[in-house]
Formats: structure tokens, sequence, C-alpha cells
């Protein structure tokens, strides 16, 4: 019943029209001449390259085997088998334990999981995690694309460096700079916990690595032996990226392929969420809607919800403030038109999107020098009302909490997640994933005597109440509820599978990509930070 009542509804909408039903953050007010097929290439960025022009061929998916390519094909059906939902659901899942050279933990984070489901072809979410190995603490990081995947794609690379970098004492500094002049190999200052799956930039590695360099160069050239607090470390970070993803594509490149990727990096656009964790100490860099919240649990065993960042949005008085302060007073009822920036973006704070930062001049100069910028999903368009750019920072907000033992686990994802599920929600789901995990480690209690048919009973007992068949990764626990919730807040499998077979060009409709990453904190350690400091 569920089955039919969905795949009907959603085929005859999807015949009927492919305008994006309030999730996208480009919209018809974009492109507003283009037929159907343009449409499905803005939104779809899987470029059709014809012989001769300009070619990227990134892309970063997951399996597709049972994904409908069309929403046109005759043999529509949303069937698919336990296994094979499992099989999509935890295609992108990865987790790291934190212990040291002992085997022991010693770290305030006990572990990470974390995963991704694709609705956009390919996938414009990224995610980042490290171990800092030449100052202390792990970064986590969620970057929600737009607009193509080439800017998350970027930030992803290439912000956790620039972090780690203006965290570094003068002498480290000074340490890398002589290695790398002297051509000699450098410490490493990160080590990546990655997935398979995650992509890099190989072809323009070399000029990221190069323009860290003049950064950290910079560093030095302040002459300051204190150094920066975190949060200055964060911003400062933040914002030196945003400029030279700005910058990178004004100067001249080594050949057409890195031209194209600085193109598609500036003018497509990503917002970012990043989590520094050092002891008892977490900060929380914010730029855009992706959102990081704390579980804790209190004294009395409930459980409750703290925020740790804002949306950055048309629906944030804040933001609403900062835009009128910048901007003349004459712009006040242009700066947001039907709740986007200037009518068009989502978020107020992003990084790239050089289209709302650079004045007209310079975003013409740009495209009129470079290959077929169609081929790259590049588009020219001017909104209205564009007068006193930039109306977009990637300036993040950053937010200090220092850990209790009450604080159980942090949960950074892109609005994906948040656009379906409540923050008291999540945290609810996996307070009761910890339990239910609990209960399968723990042992299973005898009476005596003990016979076959007692304990097939019990393995009965514990089957039932679907222990069995529990995602042992909490992330991938949190995106089946988030695509596959009835009204009664209960996983309905064929509402699961539905959302699952969404073809390309319909699912963006009904679910934007979901990145999710879910770090759980060592309360042993954090308690003995407060006995050894009282």
């Amino acid at each position: 019943m569920m089955s039919r009542t969905v795949s009907s509804w959603i085929l005859s909408s999807a015949r009927s029209s492919i305008i994006l039903q309030g999730k996208g953050r480009w919209y018809s007010i974009c492109i507003p001449n283009r037929n159907k097929n343009k449409w499905k290439l803005v939104f779809s960025k899987t470029c059709p390259y014809p012989a001769g022009s300009c070619k990227i061929d990134r892309t970063f998916s997951f399996p597709k085997a049972f994904r409908h390519t069309s929403t046109e094909e005759e043999h529509f059906s949303f069937q698919l088998s336990p296994a094979q939902i499992n099989d999509i659901l935890r295609a992108g899942e990865l987790s790291h334990r934190t212990l040291d050279l002992n085997g022991k933990n010693t770290n305030s984070v006990l572990r990470f999981e974390s995963n991704q489901l694709a609705s956009n072809s390919p996938i414009e979410d990224r995610r980042s995690a490290a171990t800092c190995l030449q100052t202390a603490g792990m970064m986590f990081g969620v970057f929600d694309g737009h607009a193509g995947a080439a800017c998350a794609q970027a930030v992803s690379e290439r912000l956790l460096h620039y972090i780690a970098v203006s965290l570094l004492p003068r002498q480290s500094l000074e340490e890398i700079e002589l290695a790398v002049e002297a051509m000699k190999p450098m410490r490493p200052i990160l080590q990546w916990h990655r997935h398979p799956n995650d992509v890099e930039y190989q072809e323009i590695a070399p000029q990221y690595f190069e323009n860290l360099r003049v950064y950290w160069q910079h560093l030095l050239d302040l002459d300051t032996e204190l150094g920066f607090s975190l949060e200055e470390a964060m911003i400062c970070a933040f914002k030196r990226l945003d400029s030279d993803i700005s910058l990178e594509v004004q100067a001249p490149q080594e050949n057409e392929l890195m031209r194209n990727i600085a193109l598609q990096v500036a003018f497509s656009g990503a917002t970012a969420c990043v989590a520094h964790i050092d002891g008892v100490h977490l900060h929380v860099a914010n730029t855009g809607d992706c959102r990081a919240i704390l579980g804790v649990r209190e004294e009395d065993g409930t459980w409750s919800t703290l925020p740790l960042t804002r949306d950055h949005n048309a629906y944030d008085e804040f933001e609403i403030r900062r835009l009128k302060r910048e901007h003349p007073r004459s712009e006040e009822k242009t700066l947001f038109v039907n709740d986007r920036l200037l009518g068009i973006l989502m978020p107020s704070r992003a990084f790239g999107d050089v289209q709302l930062k650079w004045s007209k001049e310079l975003q013409h100069s740009i495209l009129e020098n470079s290959c077929d910028v169609e081929a790259l999903n590049i588009y020219q368009y001017v909104p209205p009302n564009y007068y006193t750019p930039p109306y977009l920072t990637a300036e993040p907000e950053v937010t200090y909490h220092k850990l209790r033992s009450k604080d159980k686990f942090l949960v950074i994802a892109s609005d994906g997640l948040w656009e379906m599920l409540s923050n008291e929600k999540v945290v609810k789901l996996v307070a009761g994933h910890l339990a239910e995990l609990n209960m399968q480690k723990s042992p299973l209690t005898f009476k005596k005597p003990i016979n076959l048919g007692y304990m097939h009973n019990l393995l009965l007992q514990r089957k039932s109440k679907g222990l069995a068949s529990l995602d042992q990764n909490i992330a991938t626990h949190l995106i089946r509820h988030a695509i596959g919730s009835n009204e009664y807040g209960e996983v309905d499998p064929e509402k699961l599978a539905a959302m699952l077979t969404l073809p390309e060009d319909l699912a963006r409709m009904y679910r934007d990509d979901i990145t999710v990453t879910v770090v759980y904190f060592n309360s042993e350690t954090i308690e003995d930070y407060y006995r050894n400091h009282k």
C-alpha cells in the first residue's frame, strides 16, 4: 500500500514538473530561459564533453546499480531487497578508533563514525577527518557543495591544512620552510582518516601546496612569537583559503586542465563546518548551513541537545542585520528575495561563489578569456540589484565549548540531514543506538540449568528486537531514519526503498546529499582532566 502510494505520487509529480521544491541551492531565477535538458545539466553536474572541449573528469560516486537514471523508464520499480538497501546505505561508511602506541586511549575522542548518501550525481558533499601531528588535537569537517562539487572538493582537501599551519609555533614554521627550501622531506602536519572513495585533485596538488607555503611564509612575516589563538587560527584559515580560491582563478595557469579546475572551484560554492578537539577544548567553526550539535546525558539519565552553530541563511536575524549593515539602505529590500540571498542562494556565507563576491567587470574579464564555460557547468549570470559586492563571505563563526563528562557525542552534518530530522530527534536516535549497542555487547544471562531450547529462545528474543540487523555505524543509522522514517518516526522499508531508487533527475526534489560525522567522547579521559585540574 505504502509503496504504491509513494511510487504513484512521485512518478506523477516527476512527469509534470522538474522544478525543485525548496531544497536546491540555485533556482529557476538563475537561468530563466533554459529548456528541460539544460535544467538536468545544471543540477546533475555531469558534463557532456564534446570533442575538443574543456574537460574535468572528477566524479565521486557510490554504487548506483539499483538506481534508475530517468523517470521515463517503462519498467519503473521501487523494489529493493533488505540486502540491497544495506549495500547502498553502507557504501560510504567510515570509522576510526583512537589509540596510542600502547593500544590505549588517552584521547578525549574515543572514536568517530561517518557516512554519506548521494542525491546529486555525483555527490556534492565532502567530509574530512585528520589528527594533528605537530600540534595537539583532531579535526573533523563536513562540506556541502552547490553548483557542482568542485569547491567542496577543494575545501575538503585544503582547509584542515590551513588551520593546522595557522596553529604551528614559529619554530615549526621555520623548520618546515627550511626543509622545503632545501628540497628535503618535511614532517607531515596531518594524519588523514579517509574513505577509499574519497577523491583528491592530484593534478593541482602541487599548486595547492605552493599556495599553502605562501600562507605560512606570510605567517612568518608577521613576526609574532605568540601566534594565533585557536579561534583566530580558524577564522584566518577560512578567510585565507577563500581568498586563495579567488586569486587562483585570476592567475595564469600551467595548462588548460588546471585552469578549468580553478574555474570550477571558484564558480561553484561550499558551506563548511569544522570541529577542532584538543582534550576538553572543543572549537567549532561554521560558514553556511551545515550544523554541529552536542548530545548531553544529564544526571537523571535523560538526554538534551546543545547546538554549537547557527544556520547562516535568510531565516537568521543576525545574518539579516549583518548584511544590512554591510550594504546601503537602498538595498535592504533586495538583499533577500524569496528567502535567498539576492534571490539566488540559500546560505548567506560560503566558500567560492565568486558570482556573489566579484565585480561584474572582473567576472566578465575572467569568463570571456576562458574556454567553453558551459561545458564546465559555469553560467554567466549577474542577478538583478547587484550593486555593492561582495554579498557573500566565507568568514566563519567560531564557538568554544569546554567538554564535560556528560557531553557524550558531537554530530556534524550537512543540511541534507537537518532538513529531515530535528536536533532533538538526532540526539534521541544516537542515544538509542548507543543503548542498543550496549545490549548487543552485554553477556547473555542464563538461568540454571541451561539447555539448548532455553538458549535458542534467548537468541530469538534478541533477534526479534532487531538487534541482529542493527547498523553498526551510527551515521548510517541516522541516514536510514532521515530518508525512511514514517509519520510515527519508524523506518518504513517500502518508503526507504522508494527514496533510494528515485531517478537521478528526480531524487534532488525529495532529498539532498547527506553527510554525517559522529564523534564519541571518552568520558574517562575528560573526568581525569577535571580530577587533575582541581
